[in-house]
């Protein structure tokens, strides 16, 4: 007998869980899908931990999250609770020595966000932040039909994140408070995604903005005192010179979660809608068409992502579960193309506080860009 054979497969991770709401449902769902073992929680309490461990099958509930991350059994750590826990949570469970899968925005300020950024590149742990809408197959394939000139010289770019869910007065929910949710709301909390997929797929970096922000109601049924934002609207130009405009809103009447981006270049025009994923717009001044999911049609990375076959529907959760299975799979050490990581999160915390600077005084400001924080790496 060899005793000297080697293991090929890589071994089952354990992941934790902090928080109990939606996200940790969707990330616990990924997670399994991923091929993981379902094994800790905590969350604001004991009791809401044991409640979660329930209803979401997993192995043990902790006192805490700080018991969470001292148990050496753990691997990864997914954080999915209130936006102002983000930074103290993913500090101390990178100091632990665990992978972290930190929901956005990483951090409610850019100071916070870098540190997290420097602290994830000195741990050399695996440090990824769920900008899930990268992995929708057509968003991969329009990326590789910009990359490849297919599109020609951009020209414009226009996007949209519109919501409902905030649309009446009696509407509430955490993410209102700034205490919990960050100075930004509506653009922290779903601009981010736009943002991160027009500069994405285009291949562009957004360069300086002119923002407008509407807060509708100054109080919802159980916060007296809003200070965040309903909706924004902004201008932009890229570094080089493509213009945009880009609308968020959670109080859109009738819009779940439509996330669309927009972007003509001198061939051709791409269009992608979140809650029409399975297909890609491609304008044409003549015979525009619409090109629907297939992975034998389309390019290698947009295959990849293509699990099940042309005609059976993928959605949000097959995104996710691909974002998580790509960041296992850096854990592993196979590294792919594509993947959100803490520096990404350092980003969307850039262009949060330029929208926010923009709004508030009523200009255009500089954003900088990815090379002038290029001393901060991951």
């Amino acid at each position: 007998m060899d005793n000297d054979r080697t293991t090929t497969a890589p071994s089952r991770l354990r992941a934790g869980f902090v928080g109990a709401g939606f996200m940790a449902e969707v990330h616990s769902r990924a997670a399994r899908a991923a091929g993981a073992d379902i094994a800790a929680i905590a969350s604001s309490s004991r009791a809401s931990a044991d409640r979660a461990k329930d209803r979401l099958g997993v192995q043990r509930a902790y006192d805490s999250a700080q018991d969470l991350f001292e148990d050496d059994a753990i691997d990864v750590i997914h954080i999915c609770s209130p936006n102002s826990t983000h930074y103290a949570l993913a500090e101390a469970a990178l100091k632990a020595g665990k992978h972290v899968v930190c929901e956005k925005p990483l951090a409610t300020n850019v100071q916070d966000a870098t540190e997290l950024v420097e602290l994830a590149a000195r741990a050399g742990t695996v440090a990824t932040v769920p900008f899930v809408y990268r992995f929708h197959p057509m968003i991969r394939e329009a990326r590789e039909r910009i990359a490849s000139g297919q599109t020609g010289r951009i020209s414009t770019i226009q996007g949209s994140y519109l919501q409902d869910w905030l649309l009446s007065r009696d509407d509430d929910n955490w993410r209102v408070d700034a205490a919990l949710g960050g100075p930004s709301r509506a653009f922290a909390d779903i601009g981010s995604h736009l943002c991160d997929l027009v500069e994405f797929v285009s291949g562009e970096q957004i360069a300086k903005v002119s923002a407008l922000s509407r807060t509708l109601f100054s109080g919802r049924s159980n916060n007296k005192d809003i200070q965040t934002e309903d909706l924004v609207a902004a201008v932009f130009a890229t570094e080089s010179g493509t213009v945009g405009n880009l609308l968020i809103s959670q109080v859109a009447p009738g819009r779940k979660n439509r996330l669309m981006i927009e972007i003509a270049g001198s061939e051709s025009t791409l269009q992608f809608d979140q809650e029409a994923p399975e297909a890609l717009w491609l304008g044409k001044r003549t015979g525009s068409q619409l090109l629907v999911r297939d992975p034998q049609a389309l390019s290698p990375d947009a295959a990849r992502l293509s699990v099940l076959p042309a005609g059976h529907p993928q959605g949000y959760q097959d995104a996710f579960s691909a974002f998580v299975a790509d960041t296992y799979a850096a854990i592993h050490g196979d590294i792919r193309e594509g993947l959100p990581t803490f520096q990404d999160g350092l980003r969307s915390a850039v262009l949060t506080e330029s929208i926010i600077k923009s709004s508030k005084g009523g200009e255009w400001v500089d954003v900088p860009s990815t090379k002038e924080l290029e001393g901060v790496k991951q």
